[in-house]
């Protein structure tokens, strides 16, 4: 009998300890009616999430240019470096969504052309969505966004576009935008795009640049998100996260803004994750 209790009581430990464990899917999709195409994202699950009742804070983490929603799990290895937060108690248990904006078109935003709408996507199909079918606390204190490179950008512009949505925002390494509209042009000629509306490229770049939205945003607003901003000292996009760390202190838009030794890559970014990760959970928490 002794050891029939003691096979059975190993079973349940056993049983116990895999329902602990979190989950990464990184091939799902669901069907955009504004893209006319299905989107594949990837999801983190937190321990006890398929166990609990609970709902839980979120955080959309975006991929740069050249990954796609797998990026994070492979290279930033997402999994084991939030398990370890959570398990150490410097992050909550969240859920994190990693979309693709990798195929069709690249990137995160309306394409100037009109024929690329990434962005409507993103907020009036993506998000919804994803918030009804995992159990996410839907509202501004307990969502936040991050990402790198052109996901760093995307961060930037959502936040500022919507900062009714983020409790917190952290961009790393992040593409700002051009840093003039001269630039801006030139980007447009080099990608054969011509728009012969000179008000439509200006007012194109003042909304995808991220220290024009600075300029035009209301400061409460801004101020009403917790900012995170990281960059390498010798990653090529220093210049713009110089930038827009000037742009936030003469506004006085309270935010941290770290510079490592570092550059362009995942060694960087995965190091940047685990603060990332504390930094966006103590928001959840004020």
């Amino acid at each position: 009998m002794k050891n029939i209790f003691t096979i059975i009581l190993s079973f349940c430990l056993v049983v116990s300890s895999f329902s602990q464990t979190s989950k990464v899917f990184d091939n799902l999709e669901m069907k955009s009616e504004i893209l006319k195409m299905d989107r594949k994202y990837a999801v983190y699950l937190p321990p006890n999430y398929e166990t609990s009742q609970r709902s839980y804070p979120v955080l959309y983490l975006l991929h740069g240019m050249g990954d796609d929603q797998t990026g994070w799990v492979q290279f930033g290895e997402v999994q084991r470096i939030t398990d370890k937060a959570i398990s150490d108690g410097t992050s909550t248990p969240l859920i994190i969504i990693m979309p693709d904006a990798n195929t069709g078109n690249v990137g995160y935003f309306n394409s100037i052309e009109e024929n690329w709408n990434y962005e409507d996507f993103f907020f009036d199909e993506f998000m919804p969505e994803v918030e009804k079918k995992y159990r996410i606390k839907s509202d501004k204190k307990y969502r936040a966004i991050a990402g790198l490179s052109m996901g760093g950008g995307g961060t930037f512009m959502y936040a500022m576009h919507h900062p009714e949505l983020f409790s917190s925002a952290c961009p790393l390494s992040a593409s700002t935008g051009s840093l003039s509209l001269e630039d801006f042009k030139l980007r447009l000629k080099k990608s054969n795009i011509e728009i012969k509306s000179d008000s439509k490229v200006q007012s194109y770049y003042q909304a995808h640049n991220a220290i024009s939205l600075i300029e035009k945003t209301p400061i409460k607003d801004l101020k009403s998100i917790n900012w995170f901003i990281d960059c390498g000292d010798d990653d090529f996009l220093y210049e713009g996260n110089s930038l827009v760390h000037l742009a936030m202190r003469k506004k006085k838009i309270p935010h941290e803004y770290r510079v490592r030794d570092g550059v362009h890559n995942w060694t960087y970014w995965r190091a940047s994750l685990p603060v990332v990760l504390e930094f966006i959970s103590d928001t959840f928490h004020k």
